[in-house]
């Protein structure tokens, strides 16, 4: 039967798809999803070989973080837009594109000889590829009717948690066994193939040309502006007390003057860049608070443990992928498992379950140490991986699976734009807290391991005889140098595990508003049916 969806809000539902789908369309699809994939994928591919590509690229280390930074930029611009190009170009010109292009800069990328044009090939690769991730939720939702969405919704939603997870690991592995080139040479062939089964399969919508004599220019540029400069602020602030940066305080300027011109764009123009009438649909509009919030645990932890692992447990990249790879396969044991609970249990109930997961996962982490490894680390990686699946289906089916196709392509670009948005403000508001929480554990442990403390003079005479001993070095100065650094991993675990404690009661919160959810209809309501 039919997968489970709310009603309340909602337009009346459409015809339903017939329940057979052609072999050409599921193929077609497989293509759209591995293509997503590989655009999610790249996120976070790089963040475990930033400090290959830096000695490849004699990049600074101000400037290597732009690998990472300039592939989100274009990426968070891109997906909103997505809708409406799709809608003039059809999901078939625009997904062979985006796939084509995608692989282009990819080559491109392994190709560059300096920072400047890694940068550029990045953004290229990031905004053309970002097209191909709202095609394939708006996608599932138009050719596939509610009686196969146990299936689909899964299967998006493994693809969309999965492969911003595991791209630090692959990365890492990759960068290890060839070099960093392959980090974007591994994507040509696959690239090619998607391309070509994209414009060869793809038969889903026509398109509608008639759309770019009413192209909103001014709304395109107000939300690059507003989109653009709200990452980099994210990005950036966090590491450079925020308005007090120069470029941060610039950037937040023009995203104030961006926001204002998309904002008003959008409710005057004949036909703007973004419909935001989707966000009418109550079901819609709590789904995309949910994804929000799914953003900031899907990227936020999947930056922490690295983090942690990196500077606690001084791991290299290989090592870091090896010891958090349970995440990823929890996930994938899961996705089939949610797909059946979604057919057969209320979904705010299976929502609640997966999002109480997550708080009891981030809660474990409260009280971590420094000896803490992948034994440690297991059970929190199962929670997170499970809870995320548990979570990401229903969410799916609650935000896209009662609106009507024509507004499929838009909504879809807006889903996915907040958990991007989600996860590029809880990754700002981590790095806040740990500056800012590091520095007052810092300060405060400081004051007990003073010349006037006992127990600091007795620990460091100690450490002073113990140097002496072993070394034969300045054995005082290695002492302090000892505790010091002591003092500093502390306080590092205290401003973690403080991190760890907020995203607790987040989660746990936004537990208990599932429940202001209305009930889901019966198995077999719904629409979302295709053409």
């Amino acid at each position: 039967m039919a997968t489970a969806t709310i009603t309340a809000g909602s337009p009346p539902a459409m015809p339903a798809a017939p329940d057979t789908i052609s072999t050409r369309r599921v193929i077609a699809f497989l293509a759209m999803v591995f293509g997503m994939f590989m655009a999610i994928l790249d996120i976070q591919i790089v963040s475990a070989s930033l400090a290959e590509i830096q000695a490849g690229l004699s990049a600074s280390s101000d400037e290597i973080p732009w690998v990472q930074t300039a592939y989100l930029i274009a990426e968070v611009v891109m997906i909103p837009l997505s809708g409406f190009l799709s809608r003039m170009l059809s999901t078939r010109v625009l997904f062979t594109v985006a796939a084509a292009g995608f692989t282009a800069a990819s080559a491109l990328a392994a190709t560059a000889t300096n920072i400047d044009q890694m940068i550029v090939y990045r953004a290229v690769q990031g905004f053309i590829g970002g097209g191909m991730i709202p095609s394939v939720f708006a996608a599932a939702f138009t050719i596939f009717p509610p009686s196969r969405r146990a299936i689909v919704s899964p299967m998006i939603g493994l693809v969309a948690t999965l492969a911003p997870t595991i791209g630090p690991t692959v990365g890492g592995y990759i960068s290890h066994a060839f070099s960093w080139h392959w980090l974007f040479l591994v994507n040509v062939v696959p690239g090619i193939l998607v391309a070509t089964a994209a414009w060869s399969l793809i038969d889903f919508d026509k398109p509608n040309l008639k759309l770019f004599s009413k192209f909103d220019w001014w709304g395109l540029a107000g939300m690059a502006a507003f989109l653009g400069c709200m990452e980099y602020v994210l990005e950036e602030g966090p590491n450079n007390d925020w308005l007090q940066d120069q470029g941060v305080f610039i950037c937040a300027i023009v995203m104030t003057i961006g926001a204002v011109i998309f904002f008003w764009r959008v409710f005057t123009a004949e036909e703007p860049i973004v419909d935001l009438k989707a966000f009418s649909n109550i079901n819609f509009a709590f789904g995309s608070l949910f994804s929000f919030v799914i953003g900031i645990g899907l990227y936020g932890l999947t930056y922490l443990y690295p983090v942690f692992l990196g500077r606690i447990r001084g791991y290299d990249s290989m090592m870091i992928g090896e010891a958090l790879f349970v995440s990823g396969l929890a996930m994938f044991l899961t996705a089939p498992i949610s797909g059946i609970l979604s057919s057969k249990m209320d979904l705010r109930l299976m929502m609640m379950i997966g999002l109480f997961g997550f708080a009891t996962g981030t809660w474990w982490m409260t009280h971590l140490t420094a000896d803490w490894d992948f034994y440690e680390l297991l059970i929190p990686q199962i929670l997170r991986g499970c809870s995320m699946m548990l979570c990401m289906v229903p969410i799916n089916n609650i935000a896209l699976g009662t609106l009507p196709p024509d507004r499929l392509k838009n909504a879809s670009g807006l889903f996915n734009l907040t958990r991007n948005l989600g996860g590029a403000v809880g990754l700002a508001l981590i790095n806040t807290v740990l500056i800012d929480r590091n520095a007052f554990h810092y300060a405060r442990l400081s004051e007990h391991v003073q010349w006037g403390s006992a127990a600091a003079q007795a620990k460091l005479q100690n450490m002073t005889l113990n140097f002496e001993q072993t070394t034969g070095l300045d054995a005082t100065s290695a002492a302090i140098s000892k505790l010091s650094g002591m003092v500093q991993q502390q306080a590092a675990l205290l401003s973690f595990m403080d991190v760890f404690y907020l995203l607790t009661v987040l989660f746990g919160t936004l537990g208990f508003f599932t429940m202001l959810i209305r009930k889901p209809a019966a198995p077999g309501g719904g629409g979302g049916g295709g053409h």
